[in-house]
């Protein structure tokens, strides 16, 4: 095997391969899936001299452990953790040296969900639909990683960035996602309309890659019938029968029967996968149809 691969020591709760995703599939059944926290991947990729498209890692509260078996460049950006190499703190959010057989170790996260640890040269996975993002919904692309796993690291592609620190968002202290109102806005009482965007919401510990689950007050239902299944975008407040809304992430379904009633702008769902459980949510509404 080549020694351009790296080994999981330590997968930590959820440590899976994400890029950009995989977008043009929802006809299929396929979501788009890639980073939740787009922007952060994007960062540490420039920090080790990657193209914006290359596979990082992101990781989930508990950061992981990872060796490579050759000298590469790694950045650890998305949610602030304490960062190692070979025993020894160094820096988040910024490109650092992993000799070769060094342990790279990222811990939990001190704000924040969701790490991204990008490599020089990105994850080489094999892609699946043009993308080596693994998509928990579908199965599609690697599972999530385990301890012992070998992954494939691409050539290095250019020099890394020359800085000491990038500044990156702070994980929100209170979520506030705005939203335009629709499609089904009218399965709603006016009441339950009013409370969606003047009650305070809160994470739930349910929430994962598919969507941010709240808890808070239920929203009654104008409507008491079921809808057929539609189609389903990135960032629909969808509220199943518990009334309490449902925030799609990338990894979400691509039809669904529970009716949406209201869409969250596609600038604010980054904050909103580093949103810890707990963390206060406002909707805020920006448009109505």
């Amino acid at each position: 095997m080549s020694d351009r691969a790296l080994v999981v020591v330590r997968a930590g709760a959820l440590t899976t391969v994400q890029d950009r995703g995989r977008p043009g599939h929802a006809h299929l059944g396929v979501p788009r899936s890639g980073a939740l926290d787009a922007p952060a991947a994007a960062l540490v990729n420039r920090l080790v001299g990657n193209a914006p498209d290359a596979a990082v890692l992101e990781t989930t509260l508990n950061g992981c452990a990872i060796r490579p078996r050759s000298t590469v460049i790694a950045a650890v950006g998305g949610a602030p953790s304490p960062v190692g190499v070979g025993g020894r703190p160094v820096a988040w959010g910024a490109p650092v040296v992993v000799p070769a057989g060094e342990l790279l170790e990222v811990g939990a996260a001190v704000a924040g969900v969701r790490g991204y640890v990008a490599v020089s040269g990105g994850i080489a996975v094999e892609p699946v639909l043009g993308s080596r993002s693994t998509d928990l919904l579908s199965g599609l692309g690697p599972a999530p990683l385990t301890d012992g796993t070998v992954l494939p690291l691409g050539k290095a592609a250019g020099p890394h960035a020359r800085v000491d620190v990038a500044p990156q968002p702070r994980p929100p202290a209170e979520l506030v996602l705005r939203v335009t109102f629709g499609p089904r806005e009218d399965w709603f009482t006016p009441a339950a309309v009013q409370d969606f965007t003047s009650r305070r919401y809160r994470v739930s510990s349910a929430s994962n890659r598919i969507g941010l689950r709240t808890e808070g007050p239920a929203l009654e239902r104008a409507l008491s019938g079921e809808l057929p299944s539609e189609g389903m975008v990135l960032g629909a407040v969808q509220v199943p029968p518990d009334g309490r809304p449902v925030v799609f992430l990338a990894d979400h379904p691509t039809t669904g029967g529970y009716p949406v009633i209201a869409v969250v702008r596609a600038t604010d769902l980054p904050a909103a996968a580093q949103a810890a459980p707990g963390t206060p949510v406002r909707f805020l509404a920006v448009r109505r149809r």
